[in-house]
């Protein structure tokens, strides 16, 4: 019977948060510890552009324009190399890197301009960490096009699902700790890194990382692998250490009160038959497609990583089973049944309904969010009640998503924003953006 009800809450619920989980959600205040090394430098910058941004602009309305421009980006590079080996076009290397650019920028900006303008909410962390956990698996796929990795299909493989776990598990410690830790070397640096190999592409061309290097007999492509390799395999390290050493919940477990391990299961279900299908294909489906392949295991990757953090942030039991994996389960079945249809064709429907099952359940869950705390996602509303000093989007008057502002609340915002633009206010928020940053409380997510 409870099997029963699990398989049409899975697919047939209208509501996907409960009304407790609303509620935790609502409760929930973002922590976050430890500073990367290159964040002394771009701060100051991110801090003077904020300055520059109309307070019309709503914070989620920034992120979802950087991972738009980054997908878009991303997949012009993916059409002129679909298995990573041809040479594209040099504009697509400049193009790549420049929207891996604008969608950090806006992504590490977002946060100070929801303080800026007084709308931070779970909503927006949620917001956030949503549009990361996809943005991870086209910047993955362009810098493996970017040095031809499709050469290696094997190698692209790796990298690919080393950078779709790593985010995993990063929030897995989260989910076990209730802090999301920062390394030296974390999101930032592998950003820019993976820009200045775009860049180093687009002026030599893709060619130059096939370049032998002399004595060691590898190709200087290897390079940069192998350095990611070593810094994730560091990453990985410190995450376990800080999931096995014990969580913040009761015993040790997580802020759930679940076992620490409860959310390898999910992962499990993503990487053993991403494994399998490309090992078993007698089509060498993953080799002829590795792009479409990794896009399609790269969507489900990202819904079970909007789950662990939605499991974090409500303080729930993470869902081992989820509808989208109806998606890579029609490739495991296919090949179990000897390739009955043709494979292509399976993996083109695996995207489009995991595509579909994501944008669902983002979809639901924002709605239902938005409703609960009378905001609205992409427009910025007046305020009614004091500010709260961790999430003050709390009690805006609003419905969800786009709906417009009564004249009454136009006027009240016209007030604000007249206010805002006061050189005093505008210094004595640079100078509090600036007082948070020393002391490591800053809300922005990577």
């Amino acid at each position: 019977m409870h099997t029963h009800l699990l398989f049409l809450r899975m697919f047939l619920t209208k509501d996907i948060l409960s009304p407790v989980q609303l509620k935790r959600l609502s409760d929930h205040r973002y922590s976050s510890s430890g500073r990367t090394l290159l964040d002394p430098i771009v701060q100051p910058f991110w801090n003077w552009l904020v300055l520059k941004l109309p307070l019309w602009l709503s914070p989620n309305l920034m992120t979802i324009t950087g991972l738009i421009i980054n997908i878009l980006t991303s997949l012009i590079l993916i059409c002129y190399s679909p298995d990573g080996t041809q040479e594209a076009p040099r504009w697509t290397f400049v193009f790549c890197a420049v929207g891996l650019f604008i969608y950090q920028t806006l992504d590490a900006c977002d946060g100070k301009q929801a303080r800026r303008t007084g709308t931070s909410s779970p909503l927006g962390e949620l917001f956030d960490h949503g549009c990361d956990s996809l943005s991870t698996v086209f910047v993955s796929l362009g810098v493996c096009i970017a040095v031809q990795l499709g050469m290696f299909p094997s190698w692209m493989f790796v990298q690919c699902f080393i950078a779709m776990t790593l985010f995993y598990i990063a929030h897995w410690q989260t989910y076990v700790s209730g802090t999301l830790r920062f390394g030296r070397f974390d999101v930032t640096e592998a950003q820019y890194t993976v820009m200045m190999i775009h860049l180093i592409s687009a002026v030599f061309g893709p060619t130059i990382w096939s370049t032998q290097i002399p004595s060691l007999y590898i190709e200087i492509k290897f390079i940069p692998i192998f350095i990611g390799i070593i810094a994730a395999s560091l990453a990985f390290y410190s995450n376990f250490t800080v999931i096995f050493t014990g969580g913040a919940g009761k015993n040790g477990s997580t802020v759930a009160g679940t076992s620490i391990l409860s959310p390898f299961i999910p992962l499990a279900l993503v990487i053993v038959p991403a494994f399998i299908i490309y090992q078993k294909s007698t089509t060498s489906i993953y080799e002829h497609h590795p792009c479409l392949y990794i896009l399609a295991f790269g969507v489900v990757a990202s819904k079970i990583t909007n789950k662990l953090v939605v499991a974090h942030m409500t303080k729930s039991e993470v869902e081992y089973l989820d509808s989208i994996f109806v998606g890579p389960g029609m490739l495991f079945l296919n090949q179990y049944f000897n390739t009955f249809f043709n494979e292509y064709v399976v993996l083109w429907l695996c995207l489009v309904y995991s595509i579909a099952n994501l944008l669902h359940y983002c979809i639901v869950v924002c709605l239902q969010i938005c409703s609960y705390l009378h905001i609205n996602l992409f427009v910025i509303t007046p305020q009614t009640s004091p500010i709260d000093e961790n999430y003050s989007g709390n009690h805006s008057l609003s419905a969800p998503l786009l709906q417009s502002v009564s004249n009454d609340a136009s006027s009240e915002t016209s007030d604000l924003i007249s206010n805002a633009q006061s050189p005093s206010y505008q210094h004595s928020f640079l100078e509090e953006v600036i007082s948070i940053n020393e002391e490591n409380l800053d809300d922005e997510i990577p």
